[in-house]
């Protein structure tokens, strides 16, 4: 254990968590670019370290949710069945193609950048209550679950805004994707867990970094839910935009230097 280090994370994952929840967005897109650069966590041992974020920061979220009765099971149950393998296929990608570290930072790139696009663009006309069948939402899933399994995401982040814009509510959507997330990421942790055993390198999770900035997002998600109202919203959604874009430059920029 490393306590200033992992002190430090505790703050970071507060932090991300208070300003990315009011938007809706999962912390750990932005917690991944903050282990590549500022904490200076080793590849691939920071894709299942973010999973491990969402394992702990996840459970007051769903909490929440499950109270006010909004989970859809029949969504949550197809996110899930898709996401889950999704995930493990994604680890075994992670650990065995994705290695090269400009590579990662591609692939970083590659999620940053549309997540920055969708923050940034103006809301479109509304929802439908449309939904695609069962069979395209667990392939949808398991891609998603694929790229949350590399990136360390879990997959809810890159589903849910897909399925909004296919017609479905954000108050139907945002609960099943988060419960999925959360299962996907529990799953990816034991994956890059088991596959720690077998592979050299740093290929686990780094247990103590996890875990304290899963309890900073913890405790910066309720906050920023409780603070929802008061947040402004638009502003968020500008600047976390700019950001992920900055980032996604950056990344490629140090990729192909």
């Amino acid at each position: 254990m490393d306590l200033p280090r992992d002190l430090l994370a505790l703050l970071v994952g507060f932090a991300v968590a208070l300003v990315t929840t009011p938007v809706g967005v999962s912390g750990a897109v932005f917690l991944l670019p903050v282990q590549l650069s500022v904490l200076d966590v080793p590849g691939p041992r920071v894709t299942p370290t973010n999973l491990l974020f969402n394992v702990v920061s996840a459970p007051a979220a769903l909490l929440r949710h499950r109270r006010r009765g909004r989970l859809d099971r029949d969504l949550a149950r197809a996110l899930v069945l898709g996401s889950v393998p999704g995930v493990v296929v994604g680890a075994l990608v992670r650990v065995h193609l994705v290695t090269d570290p400009d590579a990662f930072r591609l692939l970083a790139a590659a999620v940053l950048a549309p997540v920055g696009l969708v923050l940034l663009r103006r809301a479109g006309p509304a929802s439908t209550g449309r939904r695609p069948g069962p069979g395209a939402v667990r392939a949808l899933a398991f891609g998603a679950g694929v790229v949350g399994g590399i990136y360390g995401i879990g997959g809810g982040s890159v589903v849910g805004p897909v399925l909004v814009a296919a017609g479905m509510t954000v108050a139907v959507v945002a609960p099943a994707a988060l419960l999925a997330t959360w299962v996907a990421s529990l799953v990816g942790v034991a994956a890059y867990a088991v596959l720690s055993l077998d592979l050299p390198g740093p290929v686990g999770p780094d247990w103590s970094l996890g875990v304290a900035a899963g309890l900073g997002g913890l405790a910066g998600g309720w906050l920023g839910a409780v603070l929802q109202p008061r947040l402004p919203e638009v502003a968020l959604r500008r600047l976390l935009g700019v950001l992920a874009l900055g980032l996604a430059g950056l990344y490629v920029v140090q990729a192909l230097g």
